[in-house]
């Protein structure tokens, strides 16, 4: 297992993803049948009565790109039109379960988001390509892990140096292991105190041997990278 480091990127005014993540366009919620026309509905069919009405199901499953393990038949991904219309009739409607934000006013937003759990909302950020990201965080002025984004590797969970920081009475970085079991957030103005830990730790791992430099300088760079954006920022860093 390792360890990563990372800011509060939506605490961030300068980072170029937060209006997206800040957005929500989709939630899963436990009564879609209150949300209208908002809420998204599988038509579907059931394999029983599905192979009736194809006959051979093993050329319908590769006609269609389906798993042979298919127990429902979803109409919105079959792909030979054939198979749509005979099958569209037999079709029964049911709710996913997901709720489309744009399609309701802001009171009915507000009630759709109240009646999910926060891991089950899908923002505007999550619905872009991979290559829209990468351009983002390059170009991104909290993209502070050499534009690759805004979270980067600590170490492993057997790190040595936290021991080391503990050593010359560095507390934050020495804290690491126990913050990640915590979940702790540290604030901008524990970075002004981490930065002050890196100048101990620049000077104290040649001490501890070449190899320490090796293995650690990285981290520290990274410590003190993320260290200056969550005070030029003002916004909070943790480790996971």
């Amino acid at each position: 297992m390792g360890i990563n480091i990372a800011i509060k990127e939506i605490e961030c005014t300068s980072a170029l993803c937060r209006e997206k993540k800040l957005k929500i366009v989709r939630v899963l919620v436990k009564h879609p049948e209150n949300f209208g026309d908002a809420a998204e509905v599988f038509r579907t069919v059931s394999k029983v009565k599905a192979e009736c009405a194809v006959g051979d199901w093993e050329p319908f499953l590769k006609k269609n790109k389906l798993s042979k393990d298919t127990e429902t038949v979803h109409i919105d991904l079959l792909i030979n039109d054939e198979d749509i219309s005979m099958l569209d009739s037999l079709a029964e409607d049911s709710y996913s379960g997901w709720v489309d934000l744009n399609k309701l006013d802001t009171q009915a937003q507000e009630k759709a988001i109240a009646d999910s759990l926060p891991e089950n909302r899908t923002t505007e950020w999550e619905l872009i390509s991979f290559d829209e990201m990468k351009e983002t965080c390059a170009t991104c002025k909290v993209s502070w892990d050499k534009g690759r984004g805004c979270m980067g590797a600590f170490g492993p969970d057997n790190s040595l140096l936290p021991g080391i920081a503990e050593k010359y009475g560095c507390m934050i970085t020495a804290s690491v292991p126990a913050s990640v079991s915590s979940g702790k957030i540290y604030t901008y103005e524990d970075a002004t105190r981490l930065l002050e830990e890196i100048e101990i730790l620049r000077k104290a791992l040649p001490e501890e041997g070449k190899m320490m430099v090796r293995r650690y300088s990285g981290p520290v760079d990274r410590m003190e990278a993320v260290a200056k954006i969550s005070i030029d920022e003002k916004c909070g860093f943790y480790f996971f």
